[in-house]
């Protein structure tokens, strides 16, 4: 097992940024210049440009003690994506920004960008610049996404009309379950370190916190089946928060129906180990990036033969405000419980 260490300082902050690089490839056609300017030039060639920015910061996103480094930068890009995704959008760029505490290696920083460039590749990216600075408040992670569409197809949150068809992609829940997992086996070992993690059997969920994927595949399946949501938005902070968005932004109201919502087995499982509600896991627990979507009554038979789309409720009058069909029959008012990135 290699332990070499190189402290960042010895390469400075140019050099550093050279070393990371150094191996970056380019994926798009549209990229003129890339890392190593002032800055990136690229050509859209006459298609609209979509840009969207997150900002992840050590403990309060993400913990290092559970967290593997490559998967955070793979994560870090794809959860940017997922903006891209959700306006209906191709995503072609990114621009990563990074403020780095001493207790960081430049092996550790390669390891990040290891996920950083698998991202890129699979989803047919380009990393074309960014920032590097000393943090004394730990690791901060700035991205910055960029995409482009054809002129005016892309798909906003506001765009949703009574009756509209309310649908979401995958499943819910899953990712706020692993999070779960992961705090209690943290605990576990911090009170007795001799004891091992023991996550084997849940793959899954584990995989939905650490390793998010964005649904590149729903948005290429709408395109191809010619269909146009009326509103979108990425699941990032629960549904109950992201459907409260499309209602405020869209001037209606909904009825969302609790035994629609799609929760995976595992999720189910987990929810009762834990004594949570599996729907209530899915309406306030976010990181998901499943899409939620809105689309006229007339797609609904199209939509019906994708297995990774649920259609969960329909659009309202506003009068008629946002709200829950309990599985038991009772209506409730639908509250943004979900992740509020200043509590």
């Amino acid at each position: 097992m290699d332990t070499t260490r190189t402290e960042i300082a010895s390469l400075g902050e140019f050099g550093l940024i050279e070393h990371l690089t150094k191996n970056n490839e380019t994926h798009q056609a549209g990229t003129l210049l890339s890392v190593g300017d002032d800055a990136a030039v690229i050509d859209q060639f006459g298609r609209q440009c979509v840009i969207s920015n997150d900002l992840l910061l050590e403990g309060i996103h993400f913990d290092l003690m559970y967290t593997p480094l490559k998967h955070l930068g793979y994560k870090a890009v794809v959860v940017n994506l997922s903006d891209i995704y959700a306006m209906m959008a191709t995503p072609t760029h990114i621009t990563l920004a990074l403020g780095i505490s001493n207790k960081f290696s430049v092996e550790a920083l390669e390891e990040f960008y290891e996920g950083v460039y698998a991202a890129c590749d699979k989803f047919n990216v380009d990393l074309i610049g960014g920032d590097t600075s000393s943090s004394k408040a730990g690791f901060v992670i700035s991205v910055t996404a960029i995409g482009e569409v054809a002129p005016d197809k892309y798909v906003t949150r506001s765009g949703a009309k009574v009756n509209d068809l309310i649908c979401v992609s995958g499943d819910l829940g899953a990712a706020y379950l692993g999070l779960q997992l992961l705090e209690r086996e943290k605990r576990i070992f911090l009170e007795n370190p001799q004891i091992q993690p023991d996550l084997e059997n849940q793959k899954y969920l584990i995989g939905r916190i650490l390793k998010p994927e964005p649904r590149a595949d729903i948005v290429e399946w709408l395109q191809e089946a010619n269909i146009t949501p009326t509103s979108m938005i990425d699941v990032s902070d629960g549904l109950s928060s992201e459907l409260l968005h499309i209602c405020t932004a869209s001037d209606v109201g909904c009825i969302l129906y609790e035994e629609k919502i799609p929760v995976h087995d595992d999720a189910r499982k987990v929810a009762m180990e834990f004594q949570i509600g599996a729907a209530a896991c899915a309406l306030s627990g976010g990181e998901d990036y499943e899409l939620l979507f809105t689309v006229k009554q007339e797609d609904y038979e199209k939509v019906a033969r994708n297995n990774n789309i649920s259609v969960i409720g329909y659009i309202t009058e506003k009068s008629e405000g946002a709200n829950l069909l309990t599985t038991g029959g009772n209506k409730h008012k639908l509250t943004s419980a979900g992740w509020n990135a200043f509590s």
